[in-house]
């Protein structure tokens, strides 16, 4: 499932820049301006927030390739770029019922789900449930989770 989170935020990286770039070089070539802003600043803009924008998906991409290569659950500094990637996109989400449609609403709650599923649910090693501590580990007092054996006498 990490393979297919990679994929749907490196082609959505590549997607959001592209998207970005192309109305940076409209609003240049139509020399378009809003509330007197400066139409080259408006097209820069654009570009650098596509290319910006392009790059933070791109790095939560690599981190959902990481997971899915190493075959772990995200920690760290992973896990927050990824919980960051569930907030925009649930923000976004919600921008774009307005402004675009539904459609476009239904993709960043799909992409979510999937990060959310990705953050909850992965755990690399099979045929071991969730949260189980390997043989001998201690708990957060630093105390044994198994007791030790019990010493035979000779």
């Amino acid at each position: 499932m990490a393979w297919v989170v990679a994929f749907v935020l490196f082609a959505e990286a590549l997607g959001i820049a592209g998207l970005n770039w192309f109305l940076g070089i409209v609003v240049d070539r139509q020399d378009m301006s809003l509330a007197g802003l400066d139409p080259h600043t408006m097209s820069v803009s654009s570009k650098a927030g596509g290319i910006v924008f392009g790059l933070y998906f791109a790095l939560c991409g690599v981190v959902a390739l990481l997971v899915a290569v190493r075959d772990r659950a995200p920690a760290g500094f992973g896990r927050v770029v990824l919980i960051s990637a569930a907030v925009v996109h649930g923000l976004l989400g919600a921008f774009v019922w307005g402004l675009v449609g539904w459609t476009a609403f239904l993709f960043m709650v799909v992409v979510l789900g999937l990060v959310v599923l990705l953050l909850m649910t992965y755990d690399g090693r099979p045929g071991e449930p969730a949260g189980t501590a390997p043989e001998g580990g201690t708990g957060g007092d630093g105390t044994p989770l198994t007791p030790p054996a019990a010493p035979t006498a000779p």
